[in-house]
């Protein structure tokens, strides 16, 4: 029986942990909590009547313990791992190391993962030592099992949920298909330990999630607005979380929900441990860190650098703004064979014109975007899922988060309003290890990321255009209809129309 595991050896007794104490061997956390820096604590709040509890389940394996320092460094340079903080753990090379219950590894060897991506090899360790954790790795990385499988080992530790309970494990996301995707995995790698989850977002009837939450969840990943209703209306509170996650924090504040995280977060228990997710680090990003996070680790996958996934070949065809549906339409044509293509666009208008207008010429298109309703959105993502429909024009809602497998394209149709969206979107395509090609169209009124797209291009060795170079230089856009991706010499396929 792993050491994580509180559960006795019946099955019968599932999680049944109303000793004296309710509690293993393990740590108590302390309710003090400072600053990011150790600088001065927070708000006081209240903790009477709050149970102290385990966090920390973390015992170095031999296999581990033995490496010495030039090993850890070396793995950690072979994978692209810079660690920060106090006491960093060593990583773990397999998941036998990291010593999840046997239920836990018989979900992850039934999902064939081979071995732990670089964030999971070093942010498992970190965040089962109970320890307050910045993870700054790009979309598709395995983040998400990063602090799921941690969680799950959470939960079972704690007492178990009382009539009239909240969520122990919370974890706020940007999107409603995110948070989907993410429930999808708890309840996945949850349903073994019975562990019960439940997805708090906008845009559907409460019914259910209010019934949910009354229930008793162990596990509740939200979106901000929907969970606050939630809070103001009664049906759930957040005293008993222990293990906060947020995910995806540079989006959520992009969408300008700063003050619903300091509302959530607010109503948590100070000592809880939080885990920290972000692709990127600005400076808004940073600071929210230094108020929510303690003493925390800092684990950084890849470059701190703003940089794309080099699996991805990209493609900048620079072209005016009227030409772009019939550079579409021709590009479709070239690389059209039945896989699945990415088109994203700036507004929820021009989504559903050139959708509308992709349908007419016959082409087999659909659309997502913040005005579908939940029941459109999932049908429409189901059916380019399942293939049916191999083209989805989409907003940036689809951008973060999106796990479909096999996208083969992704096309900016229009160029995002920032270099991080640039990276994310493309970054739908190349995920789990496979091969993606972006194609993006880049017009006169894009002028001021062309500095900036060079020299994301240039790090991952893609080649840069003459026009796209002198556009970087500040010189003015060349004539309407130079260029093109199939004018420089870069044809793709025999030009098959889908039929």
């Amino acid at each position: 029986m792993s050491r994580y595991d509180s559960r006795s050896g019946d099955p019968g007794s599932y999680r049944d942990r109303r000793s004296d104490s309710g509690f293993g061997g393990s740590v108590r956390s302390s309710s003090s909590r400072r600053d990011f820096d150790g600088g001065e604590s927070p708000k006081k709040f209240d903790l009477d009547g709050l149970p102290p509890f385990e966090k920390n389940f973390y015992i170095e394996p031999p296999s581990v313990a033995s490496m010495s320092e030039r090993d850890v460094e070396e793995y950690r340079q072979r994978r692209e791992i810079t660690v920060e903080g106090r006491d960093v753990p060593k990583p773990i090379k397999s998941f036998r190391d990291v010593g999840f219950p046997d239920y836990v590894l018989q979900e992850v060897s039934r999902a064939g993962f081979v071995e732990p991506t670089p964030i999971q090899a070093q942010g498992w360790p970190m965040a089962l030592k109970g320890r307050d954790l910045v993870g700054i790795a790009e979309t598709g990385s395995g983040k998400t099992l990063a602090y799921l499988l941690p969680a799950i080992v959470h939960v079972n530790a704690q007492p178990i949920l009382a009539p009239g309970d909240g969520p122990i494990v919370l974890v706020l996301a940007p999107t409603r298909e995110l948070a989907v995707q993410i429930q999808q995995e708890a309840t996945k790698f949850g349903a073994s330990s019975k562990i019960k989850s439940t997805c708090i977002y906008g845009g559907v009837p409460k019914g259910p999630q209010v019934r949910d939450l009354q229930k008793g969840v162990e596990i509740v990943i939200a979106t901000p607005g929907r969970l606050i209703d939630m809070m103001e209306s009664h049906h759930t509170n957040l005293r008993r979380v222990t293990y906060l996650v947020l995910d995806e924090a540079d989006r959520m504040l992009d969408m300008g929900f700063d003050p619903q995280i300091r509302k959530i977060v607010s109503q948590i228990r100070p000592d809880r441990q939080t885990l920290y997710w972000s692709a990127t680090w600005p400076k808004e990003v940073e600071q929210l860190a230094r108020q929510f996070l303690y003493n925390p680790y800092k684990v950084i996958i890849g470059s701190p650098d703003l940089k794309a996934n080099h699996a991805i070949r990209q493609h900048v065809d620079i072209v005016s703004e009227n030409q772009k549906y019939n550079k579409l339409v021709k590009l479709l044509e070239d690389i059209m064979d039945g896989s699945r293509i990415l088109i994203f666009m700036d507004t929820k208008k021009g989504c559903d014109q050139i959708t509308r207008q992709l349908r007419m010429d016959g082409w087999p298109a659909l659309s997502i975007h913040g005005d579908k309703s939940q029941a459109e959105r999932d049908w429409v993502l189901s059916e380019f899922k399942a293939g049916k429909s191999p083209i989805m024009t989409a907003t940036d809602v689809a951008a973060r988060g999106l796990d479909v497998k096999d996208v083969k394209y992704v096309i900016n149709y229009d160029f995002p309003g920032s270099l991080e969206d640039y990276v994310h979107r493309i970054g739908r395509t190349g995920r789990a290890g496979a091969k993606g090609t972006a194609y993006t169209f880049f017009t006169a009124a894009n002028a001021r990321f062309a500095k900036d797209l060079i020299t994301i291009l240039e790090e991952a060795g893609q080649k840069v255009s003459p026009e796209l170079a002198a556009m970087g230089r500040g010189a003015p856009p060349l004539p309407s209809g130079y260029g093109g991706f199939r004018d420089r010499g870069r044809g793709y396929g025999g030009g098959r129309s889908w039929s």
